[in-house]
């Protein structure tokens, strides 16, 4: 895999979202934006949200509708930027949506049933306009929060708990068919999979499993965001190792794309005429690359 690197400078990027005109719409974390980065590099701030904006998606209103997870206490090690805990100042996470003409924005939902969001962190969207979203929970040195996954409206009208208690779960993506809604687990390294019988309905689960299980990566290696090819296959971002992890949905053997030079490879996302054209986030040390993926992408329900 020949990688490109597209910038540097980013602010712990995430959440990339390749756009039509050839752009990368992605945030950075820690310096609290939505950004755009043009296909020379060119870094332009679209919206300052606060926080910590993390997953993002574009919606059918052509608005980016964005995972805040309410920002972290930073720290940085031998050149890698990474966060550690919970700041001072944090309050709830929430789901943003940014119009990206204007920088304007609004908070659609910041709980639950009563429930406050913790850190909502990555996003996918239906044919139906409604999303999915993880809340991977916030941490410090003495607790974890249980986290979960949700299903709730782009009007801000409706919002449910779909799946919970979870451990950390952070990256969501669904099937190529749209019946099956994948999610990976940080702290576990697992990858679960969950039957869809409706628009934010799962099938009835076995009461000793949280889901279908796909894979649990050995040693040390922590999941983050994902993204699924046309041919049904994960691609999970893998903390620590450094890199994409390729899970296919039958138990086979899991491949694994190396991102040399940062433990802290976050997001991929597809792109281009033959949806090959893969933009990777290497959040430690602030790049985003592109590479020419073996596999094209699935295409996402709405681009802008």
């Amino acid at each position: 895999m020949t990688l490109t690197k597209i910038c540097d400078g980013l602010d712990f990027p995430e959440g990339p979202i390749a756009m039509a005109d050839g752009s990368v719409v992605l945030v950075e974390i820690r310096r609290q934006t939505l950004s755009r980065v043009q296909p020379d590099g060119q870094i332009e701030v679209i919206a300052a949200l606060g926080g910590g904006p993390n997953g993002a998606a574009v919606g059918p209103d052509g608005m980016i509708y964005v995972c805040n997870n309410g920002g972290f206490v930073w720290t940085q090690t031998d050149g890698i930027t990474r966060p550690i805990g919970t700041p001072d100042d944090y309050i709830s996470g929430s789901i943003q949506r940014v119009d990206p003409a204007t920088g304007n924005f609004e908070t659609l939902y910041e709980s639950c049933d009563g429930v406050p969001l913790r850190g909502p962190n990555d996003i996918v969207f239906d044919t139906e306009g409604g999303f999915y979203f993880t809340d991977l929970g916030k941490s410090n040195a003495d607790y974890v929060h249980h986290g979960a996954f949700y299903y709730a409206k782009a009007d801000g009208s409706e919002i449910r708990r779909m799946q919970y208690p979870m451990i950390t779960p952070n990256g969501i993506g669904l099937s190529p068919d749209g019946k099956t809604v994948h999610v990976a687990e940080t702290r576990t390294g697992r990858v679960w999979s969950f039957d869809l019988i409706g628009p934010g309905k799962i099938a009835p689960l076995p009461f000793n499993m949280p889901g279908r299980l796909l894979t649990t990566l050995p040693d040390y290696q922590l999941l983050d965001s994902l993204a699924v090819q046309a041919d049904g296959k994960i691609c999970v971002a893998t903390l620590m190792r450094g890199g994409v992890s390729v899970v296919p949905v039958d138990g086979g053997p899991v491949e694994f794309m190396s991102v040399p030079g940062d433990p802290y490879i976050t997001n991929i996302c597809f792109g281009g005429e033959d949806m090959r054209d893969a933009w990777i986030t290497a959040s430690g040390t602030g790049c985003l690359y592109h590479t020419r993926w073996p596999a094209a992408g699935l295409k996402l329900n709405y681009n802008a």
